[in-house]
């Protein structure tokens, strides 16, 4: 493959300027000790203390935290099932079901977020309940399960599934052999199913505005609502938490896909020398 040449890699780097430095300017005045968002006047954490100290703050976050980990979950054990379940099915049927799987990751947000709205709209109305905490959770085991399921089926393509028929040959149980042989199989496609879904909903805000109702708060709906009324050093230091948290979570998974790679090359290499 041709390295790219000067302008390709200018090209590339202001893209990465345009893209990264208002949010470089963010993380810096999070720590100004002013409420200036255009002059340096000195190194401060007040605004993060003011911050976690701030009771509607402190709600959003245990509320965002506990939606993402319910959610995160629940998907992976749903994506999980349903993963294997389009893996045992003939092609002719996995195909289309898998494209119908796909169509949440490659929707707009806000068309999946206000269907819903509308369908846990209508449904209130008849099963007497409104949006609130456990409509939110549905809406993020939703849009996750699609993600876990992506996740998880290169690894079952991947599976010996030799070693499935041999355990249930030596008296194993199609369950006892899905929980000893598949399921540390795709470990690794597991845990990224987790983690990627457990960072789209921390960071999730179009759909979760649309299905939290009025009494449930995520850590971007306080943010949207801060600024609806005041741009406040505290929302550079909110959004510089989140971004750094995300961040994090981003470079863990990639870090195991590269590894998780490198362990499969080196697999087949010694199955080659043999």
């Amino acid at each position: 493959m041709k390295s790219p040449g000067f302008l390709g890699r200018f090209y590339t780097g202001l893209i990465m300027l345009f893209l990264y430095a208002p949010i470089f300017v963010l993380i810096v005045f999070s720590f100004n000790s002013t409420r200036s968002r255009t002059v340096w006047t000195g190194f401060s954490l007040e605004w993060y203390r003011r911050l976690f100290t701030d009771g509607a703050v402190l709600d959003a976050f245990y509320t965002t935290i506990a939606v993402s980990l319910i959610a995160a979950a629940i998907a992976t054990i749903a994506g999980t099932l349903a993963a294997v379940g389009f893996f045992n099915m003939r092609r002719r049927w996995r195909t289309p079901l898998i494209q119908i799987n796909n169509i949440p990751m490659m929707n707009a947000d806000i068309v999946t977020g206000i269907s819903l709205c509308l369908m846990f709209v209508s449904l209130g109305t008849i099963l007497r309940f409104q949006l609130g905490f456990g409509t939110l959770l549905i809406a993020h085991i939703t849009f996750n399960i699609p993600y876990v399921i992506l996740s998880i089926m290169p690894k079952l393509r991947q599976l010996d599934n030799n070693l499935v028929e041999a355990a249930m040959d030596l008296g194993c149980t199609w369950m006892q052999a899905f929980r000893k042989v598949i399921i540390p199989g795709i470990m690794p496609g597991l845990i990224n199913g987790f983690i990627i879904a457990f960072t789209l909903s921390i960071d999730d805000f179009v759909i979760s505005y649309f299905t939290a109702g009025g009494n449930v708060m995520t850590l971007s709906m306080t943010i949207f609502a801060m600024t609806r009324r005041r741009i406040s050093p505290e929302i550079n230091a909110l959004s510089t938490i989140l971004f750094v948290s995300v961040l994090i979570l981003l470079i863990i998974i990639n870090v195991r896909e590269v590894r998780q790679e490198e362990k499969l090359k080196k697999a087949k290499e010694m199955k080659g020398d043999m």
